[in-house]
């Protein structure tokens, strides 16, 4: 409270002191009226020490006898005032960020929405509106209503996943479905909200339609499908037209060379070199396309790659040196051994050819944990646990666009005459097709490094016996019947066949080979897989087997996806894939038979 002095008239001297004239009491009563009467507000007066201060309009009037003045007592609300003030520019502040944070979610390309703890939406937009279709009314206070059956679990998760951890935040892309029933892709970034206790108030999403850029991403991947497959087709054009052309040339030149004329070996031998790199050619092939015949076992990698240092020594050459940085704790995996020795020999002389004038070459191998956010950054790699095996050179490096193409068909940077551009396609191939990733990082001159990631095996690692060359494998007279739709196949079969010692019934599909089983007793079916008229190799084999259990049965195929159920083995039954040796076919003739 303050004290006020009015200045007021003096009494008159000469009247007593308890009286007061009718000019004071009418000039008191308009000073009060004055004061109680005003419409102001709060009124601006002088304090004792001069200032001014804000009262409010509120006033007590004492009249003093001593002083002979009239006192008011009001309250000053100078502070009050200023407060109210800051509140108001405060309060002005907050409702223009509130506008213009409204204007930027109704105008945000991404829906922003809130869930409380337990999941329900708590806040939906006008951009969650118009991407997901549904309105505020009919989001609030219930789940997300995007969610289907097939969505719960991961958003159980994430729900989940944010009580436990008050930093939590996640990412991720996937389908859901509008109002109007259409199917979007999105993604979506989370993040829990805290109070300032750090307590939970909800998650907040913002999710993104992607759908136009994943087509555009679509139609992209297959532009370069295309491009890839014109490489592709082109290159095995080319080079199958050259070895087709020597097996051709030498085939007519032996023609008409005389019966003993020493020239006839050379060109059959001219012929059959040929057909061979042929066959290496598809196999390389069917290595890049992940479908070549494996032979997996539980192998100690460290083991492996100190088997074939010194074939990379005599391959590489005295001016480059081989380090090796071998983790004595690697994990075992379950890989094809020969597959892994060709891969590596093909990385050891891409960089050789890296290295002209001499280098090191060093090979690392260590345990890797891939995780979620890895896999999601390379496509087809799984998160998990992996044996790694590093090469690393010393040579020339390459820039990023060759990095990004080396493992294309036929791409290659060497010569004319110096590489089939399938070396790297093949490492690929067989990484892929073995559950692994590849990687490579390059620095134009620093060097190369890959990085091949193979699946942890749980399992004890078990020693691969070694496969040692053997003498031709013959027959002691039994019956085979040779199933084959292409005639000229059939006859080369059929002759290998009766060199290698055997009795041979031939047929051209599964209904002459019944009507043969049913008059002539036979000791071994060698069929081919894909027949025509619907019935396939493994069908005949069923039902010979099921009529027949005594005779033994051999596939054989140019495709070796197809096997019984995925694996020829899990029918006790073997395949020979094609094109195979005169030698690969009595081997496996034999050991079926004698099994």
């Amino acid at each position: 409270m303050s004290l006020l002095r009015w200045p007021f008239p003096s009494r008159p001297a000469s009247r007593a002191s308890d009286e007061t004239s009718n000019a004071e009491q009418e000039a008191i009563h308009a000073i009060n009226q004055r004061i109680f009467e005003t419409s102001l507000d709060l009124i601006l007066v002088v304090d004792r020490q001069g200032t001014f201060i804000r009262v409010s309009p509120s006033w007590t009037g004492v009249w003093s006898e001593p002083e002979q003045q009239h006192f008011f007592i009001g309250r000053d609300i100078t502070t009050l005032r200023a407060t109210e003030q800051r509140l108001r520019e405060q309060t002005d502040a907050l409702v223009r960020t509130n506008r213009q944070l409204s204007a930027v979610l109704k105008a945000s390309p991404v829906a922003i929405f809130m869930l409380d703890p337990d999941g329900s939406v708590l806040l939906w937009d006008e951009s969650a509106e118009r991407i997901f279709g549904y309105g505020e009314k009919e989001a609030l206070g219930r789940l997300p209503p995007y969610l289907v059956e097939d969505h719960m679990a991961e958003f159980r998760g994430n729900i989940a996943q944010a009580a436990e951890d008050s930093a939590a935040t996640g990412f991720f892309e996937t389908r859901r479905r509008r109002k109007d029933g259409a199917i979007i892709d999105v993604s979506a970034r989370w993040a829990r909200v805290n109070d300032g206790a750090g307590q939970m108030l909800g998650i907040m999403y913002a999710v993104a339609d992607i759908t136009e850029r994943k087509k555009l991403e679509s139609h992209l991947r297959q532009a370069q499908k295309m491009e890839a497959v014109g490489n592709l087709t082109g290159g095995m054009a080319h080079d199958f037209n050259n070895l087709l052309g020597v097996i051709i040339g030498n085939l007519d030149l032996l023609r008409e060379t005389p019966a003993g004329d020493p020239e006839a070996d050379e060109f059959t031998r001219e012929a059959l070199n040929a057909a061979l790199r042929g066959a290496d050619l598809a196999r390389r092939l069917l290595a890049f396309a992940r479908r070549q015949p494996l032979q997996p076992a539980r192998i100690d990698v460290n083991e492996l790659i100190g088997g074939i240092v010194k074939l990379l020594e005599r391959t590489l050459g005295e001016e480059i040196q081989i380090t090796l940085d071998f983790n004595p704790l690697l994990w075992p995996v379950v890989v094809d051994p020969a597959q892994l020795e060709s891969s590596l020999t093909n990385l050891a002389t891409n960089a050789r050819d890296a290295m002209p004038g001499g280098g090191l070459l060093i090979i690392v191998t260590g345990n890797r944990s891939l995780d979620a956010d890895y896999a999601f950054q390379h496509a087809e790699v799984q998160p998990g646990d992996y044996a790694m095996i590093e090469v690393t050179d010393t040579g020339t490096g390459m820039p990023p666009e060759i990095a990004s193409r080396i493992f294309e068909p036929f791409y290659t940077t060497k010569e004319q005459g110096k590489g089939t551009g399938l070396g790297l396609s093949m490492v690929f191939g067989f990484i892929k097709q073995s559950g692994g990733h590849i990687n490579v990082y390059s620095e134009i001159g620093i060097g190369t490094t890959f990085r091949l990631y193979l699946p942890r095996d749980g399992a004890g690692v078990e020693t691969s016996p070694a496969v040692l060359p053997t003498a031709l494998v013959r027959g002691n007279g039994e019956t085979v019947l040779a199933v084959e739709d292409n005639a000229s196949l059939r006859r080369v079969v059929a002759r290998q066949l009766t060199e290698l010692g055997y009795r041979v019934l031939e047929a051209e599909d599964s209904q002459t080979a019944l009507r043969i089983l049913e008059h002539e007793p036979v000791d071994l079916l060698f069929t081919d897989i894909v027949m025509p008229g619907g019935t396939s190799g493994y069908e005949i084999a069923g039902r010979v087997l099921a009529r027949w259990p005594q005779i033994k049965v051999v596939l054989t195929s140019g495709f070796p996806e197809n096997r019984p159920n995925g694996d020829s083995n899990s029918r006790g039954l073997r395949l020979l894939s094609k094109p195979y040796r005169r030698d690969d076919l009595g081997r496996i003739i034999r050991e079926v038979l004698d099994s």
